[in-house]
């Protein structure tokens, strides 16, 4: 089993809608991230792989950022686990976090903070400090038993 909700259809969706649609670029000797433009649905495909196994655009590819552009207003949210209450474990770099603090301070209206998760990822509680911000929604699918 995956461990995170596939998006590919998703992206599909955003291009025949006529959106523009951004991809997350790690710079893994830190936790800085952007948000970089995506030419095509069919592009990731294409590009290479991380050491965590996500296509991204190479961190010396010149690519237009969000926020260099107006912000986004919608942001899928990974997770390893979340909470009905908001919280999202991440993966311990805080990438997402540290990105969603640049869009409150850029951005006069934040984006909107959405998680894909399967109903395994639902937990009571999940471990949170100061620095976690919160996710908008986590959508799920509810047990039909």
């Amino acid at each position: 089993m995956h461990d995170e909700i596939e998006t590919e259809e998703i992206i599909r969706d955003i291009f025949q809608q006529g959106k523009t649609c951004f991809i997350p670029r790690y710079q893994f000797r830190s936790n800085h991230m952007d948000m970089v433009k995506l030419a095509s649905p069919e592009e990731i495909s294409s590009l290479p792989k991380t050491s965590w196994n996500i296509h991204q655009p190479g961190e010396d590819e010149v690519r237009e950022e969000a926020l260099s552009t107006g912000g986004l207003d919608l942001i899928f949210m990974p997770g390893l686990g979340f909470d009905k209450h908001g919280n999202r474990l991440g993966r311990g770099r805080g990438y997402y976090d540290a990105y969603l603090r640049r869009c409150l301070q850029q951005q006069d209206v934040p984006p909107y903070t959405m998680a894909l998760a399967f109903r395994e990822q639902i937990c009571p509680q999940v471990p949170v400090d100061e620095n976690d911000m919160k996710v908008d929604e986590v959508l799920y699918e509810e047990s039909s038993t």
